[in-house]
């Protein structure tokens, strides 16, 4: 967001402006909207703003519900902000271990200071971007008896009276994906800096999923977390904030029901056994902490094939860190020869899912042309070395 922008949106006209526009999402809207207000003549710099807050608005309820009517974002802001449900389940943590005074140090938009302040804990709110502060000062506004909101580096702030911090560093290195290593300098602040400040007082670290795992401390407790089946994010807990005896959880979130899993350190896998009645896919955040063995022992299943995170069983068991599959046959793996196979059972939508196999799904698909009134899963993955395609249905 430009500082023109931001000033025309931070008034009274402006945020009256927002509300009034209510949703707005489709390319469509968009244009109407700033047709529309163009034509009342209402500045450029207003215009962009209110239409932009209130696409923003419209996308963030599946994050924020119906808090977000009420709050503004940039978009990168957005895209970074902690679920407000997860937000919630983190500030419980604090409030549990007795902490009552939290520093945030890299608020953002305000979304995890906005969930501890939720729960009646005193909140420091710190970001060095001058307009990321802004905004998440009048997101916290509701809560000004309780959560201060500062514009600043989270180095230079004085944490005298803090009784532990809640940081999420950002990557500085442009170009840098989920599946990039990315060096503990390329952060911000430093990941030297964030863990050397853990290592001296309780600390939760919310980091991307796919975080080098060489990195993370050794005394600290990491949680993986997948939410309705998109594993979201790696948090860190250190001093009291992590859980005795425990390195490594997965914790898995699907509307309202949660379930984790948890141990002392990567759990071994189970051995790799025959194709049985049933194929379990884990959750990303299993798959993350390597507690697969964990997960796969209490379903008496085994590996299907080794380094490939797909487990079979005949056992009729399943739980909240699987995905499971009743297994119909195995068939060819030849297009030719499943698109008849499929045709011949009257399949017409079809689930395809893969692992440890090089085949893009919606190319696939296409080269099926699939016709009928039947569903079903498709599992591709090696078993012995070999390409397989599993039909199935989920349980």
């Amino acid at each position: 967001m430009e500082p023109a922008e931001l000033t025309a949106l931070l008034t009274p006209e402006g945020l009256r402006l927002v509300d009034e526009l209510g949703a707005v999402d489709s390319t469509a809207e968009v244009a109407a909207a700033v047709s529309r207000l163009r034509a009342a003549g209402l500045s450029p710099d207003l215009v962009s703003a209110a239409v932009g807050q209130a696409r923003l608005r419209t996308r963030a309820r599946a994050k924020f519900g119906a808090f977000a009517d009420r709050m503004l974002f940039t978009r990168a802001g957005l895209e970074q902000a902690t679920r407000l449900s997860i937000g919630a389940r983190h500030a419980g943590r604090f409030r549990d271990a007795g902490l009552t005074r939290i520093a945030d140090l890299g608020c953002g938009i305000g979304g995890d200071a906005l969930a501890l302040a939720g729960l009646g804990l005193e909140v420091l709110a710190v970001d060095a971007d001058e307009t990321t502060a802004a905004l998440a000062a009048y997101n916290l506004a509701p809560f000004a008896d309780t959560a201060t909101v500062r514009h600043a580096r989270a180095e230079d702030v004085d944490l005298a009276g803090v009784d532990a911090v809640w940081l999420d560093p950002a990557r500085r290195t442009a170009g840098h994906t989920e599946t990039t290593r990315v060096g503990a300098g390329d952060w911000s602040p430093p990941l030297e800096w964030v863990f050397d400040l853990s290592s001296r007082m309780p600390a939760g670290i919310k980091l991307g999923p796919a975080f080098d795992r060489a990195l993370i401390p050794a005394d600290a407790e990491a949680q993986w977390i997948t939410v309705d089946g998109s594993t979201i994010e790696l948090v860190l807990w250190t001093g009291a904030l992590a859980r005795a005896g425990i390195r490594r959880a997965a914790l898995v979130v699907r509307g309202e029901a949660a379930a984790e899993v948890t141990a002392s350190g990567d759990a071994p896998d189970v051995p790799v056994r025959a194709l049985g009645a049933f194929v379990h896919e884990p959750e990303g955040a299993v798959i993350r902490a390597r507690l697969i063995g964990e997960v796969a022992r209490g379903l008496d299943a085994g590996m299907l094939a080794p380094g490939i995170a797909y487990l079979t069983s005949d056992a009729a068991l399943t739980n909240p860190f699987v995905q499971s599959f009743r297994v119909r046959e195995r068939l060819p793996f030849d297009v030719k020869a499943l698109a008849r196979a499929l045709r011949e059972r009257g399949i017409g939508t079809l689930e395809i899912k893969k692992r440890g196999v090089d085949v893009d799904p919606a190319a696939l698909r296409t080269k099926l042309k699939l016709h009928g009134p039947e569903s079903a899963t498709l599992l591709l993955t090696r078993i012995d070395d070999k390409r397989v395609a599993l039909l199935a249905d989920r349980v």
